[in-house]
């Protein structure tokens, strides 16, 4: 599934407001009310897919391989965060790239990110067998 190598440099970008359900609190950290890591790694995966978005063949989709990200500020209830995934390589089918988070104040997130380009009807039957496993007993 190889992507156009053109595809370096372009960017997606994607912002959430920071709200209850987005805060470390909501995801187990109790009394820890500013945005969750793991709502900023899903808000660079959303810039990723952004980046994307149009940019491959019909019947094509992306899934997320690697992330690797660092939370260097608090952003609390009520901010916005904004992130942006530039694209840095494309090897065949696989896209890293480069993140960025800013809360209008300060850098808050930034890190790497690889997608994979995959066939969709093919990764769709590839499920459907480890549905059918399941089903049949085998373990998963």
């Amino acid at each position: 599934m190889p992507v156009d190598a053109d595809l370096v440099g372009h960017e997606g970008v994607a912002a959430i407001h920071v709200t209850r359900e987005t805060t470390a609190d909501a995801y187990g950290n109790r009394g820890v009310d500013v945005f969750a890591t793991p709502a900023l790694v899903s808000l660079f995966e959303r810039a990723a897919i952004e980046a994307l978005a149009g940019r491959m063949d019909p019947g094509q989709a992306s899934v997320g391989s690697i992330v690797r990200v660092t939370h260097r500020a608090p952003t609390p209830l009520g901010d916005t965060v904004r992130a942006t995934a530039r694209v840095r390589s494309v090897d065949g089918a696989q896209v890293w790239f480069d993140l960025e988070a800013h809360d209008g104040t300060e850098l808050v997130g930034d890190g790497e990110h690889l997608r994979i380009v995959i066939d969709e009807e093919r990764f769709r039957r590839r499920v459907a067998r480890k549905l059918a496993a399941a089903v049949d007993g085998e373990p998963r």
